[in-house]
């Protein structure tokens, strides 16, 4: 997949369809797509289509389009990290196709959602989305809806990411060669808009962490929060590698002094 920075500026949610059926051939690139989807936690995420009529499946928020395309994957330390970020790589493939997507997590009848998936006891399945070509002009609901959480903005760079520590902004022109990849972070889609993201970069590595939102609920398997970060983490991996950037991934907490609300969840250390 090239052009990742593209497809990332191009994307938005898509919830009003225009109705024509999926053709089979890019319903099979889709297929073979997720078959080489890999994440970090090497924790395998499995791929389903699923027809609304043939499983009951409803999603007020959604219309122009009955096809969906869900992810499970096993309830395993890190699994709504990785579900993030192999999710996110199958929607900019499917933004790379001309195909739209958004992330449903509380708006589905997620009973019926989970059934059609086949989940078993110990696994989860925190997202779906609709696929479908994109309708012309958006529903007066979706303008309603992208208004409500400000889903075209985003917080400035140096509130998001950090310089050796969280006391210190982090400017684009100090980022150096992190600064596209942190970009793309930055742009990064969210449960509600949160961006609940944030980055400390130090001596050649970036360290992610989750800034939990006041009042936000992650008992119960599906954490979006932390699903989130695996999309950040997925957007700075694609990002540094087009950049031709040789990073790798660990796991590593660098022990720094932290806000309350901030928790570590990885690193991406420059070779």
């Amino acid at each position: 997949m090239k052009n990742i920075a593209e497809h990332i500026r191009q994307r938005r949610s898509v919830r009003n369809f225009d109705g024509r059926t999926l053709d089979e051939n890019t319903k099979e690139k889709l297929l073979k797509f997720t078959e080489n989807i890999e994440n970090p936690f090497n924790i395998p995420v499995t791929f389903k289509f699923m027809e609304a009529n043939d499983y009951g499946l409803n999603c007020p928020v959604v219309s122009g389009t009955d096809l969906y395309l869900g992810g499970k994957i096993k309830c395993l330390p890190n699994a709504n990290i990785a579900f993030g970020y192999s999710f996110e790589m199958l929607v900019l493939y499917a933004q790379s196709l001309g195909i739209g997507t958004v992330w449903l997590g509380g708006t589905m009848n997620r009973a019926a959602y989970e059934q059609a998936m086949e989940l078993e006891e110990d696994e989860m399945m925190p997202c779906a989305t609709p696929v479908g070509y994109t309708a012309k002009k958006m529903s007066l609901r979706e303008i309603m809806m992208r208004k409500a959480i400000k889903a075209d903005e985003r917080f400035p760079f140096e509130d998001l990411f950090f310089d050796g520590s969280f006391d210190t902004p982090l400017t684009k022109e100090k980022a150096g060669k992190f600064a596209e990849p942190l970009e793309m972070v930055r742009l990064a889609p969210s449960a509600v808009n949160k961006q609940p993201w944030r980055v400390v970069a130090a001596d050649n590595s970036v360290h992610f962490y989750l800034k939990r939102s006041l009042g936000s609920s992650h008992e119960g398997k599906p954490d979006m929060q932390k699903v989130d970060l695996g999309i950040a983490l997925c957007h700075f991996a694609l990002a540094a590698k087009e950049n031709n950037l040789n990073i790798e991934f660990v796991q590593k907490d660098p022990k720094l002094a932290t806000p309350p609300e901030c928790g570590y969840i990885a690193s991406y250390v420059l070779k």
